[in-house]
């Protein structure tokens, strides 16, 4: 099973970048925007479609608000592979900084590179997302 870890640093308050975390249903405008471009809720499962047109079904598995967590699996979609379960938590870093830490793992083995890359540019755009001033779209 391959392991992707992503951590970084989040210049907003734990409070700010949880709710967003939290919102399972608007990542495309909170959290991940432009990486996201659509994320639509059905029953326990999320609809995610990425701006390269990849859509994935995802098992929203926990939504744990003491711990600032929420874990993930894709059971369905583009890219459904064997095994993939995920969780984005939130951590105090101070009283107006945040770490967030992203942990995915998936099988087979080969779908490590890919997953890595997606990642790696979610973070980059999570981060850009979360910095941003809050707007009155939402």
């Amino acid at each position: 099973m391959a392991h992707v870890h992503k951590e970084f640093l989040v210049d907003a308050t734990p409070d700010d970048v949880w709710a967003a975390v939290r919102d399972v249903g608007e990542v495309h405008r909170r959290l991940a925007r432009g990486f996201v471009t659509d994320t639509r809720l059905e029953a326990d499962t999320r609809v995610v479609t990425f701006a390269n047109g990849v859509v994935v079904h995802e098992l929203l598995v926990d939504i744990d608000d003491d711990a600032r967590r929420v874990a993930y699996a894709v059971v369905g979609g583009a890219l459904a592979p064997k095994h993939h379960h995920a969780s984005m938590q939130v951590f105090a870093d101070g009283k107006e900084r945040s770490r967030f830490v992203w942990i995915t793992d998936v099988t087979p083995d080969d779908l490590a590179g890919p997953i890595t890359e997606m990642v790696d540019q979610g973070a980059r755009v999570i981060k850009q997302t979360l910095e941003m001033p809050a707007t009155s779209d939402h």
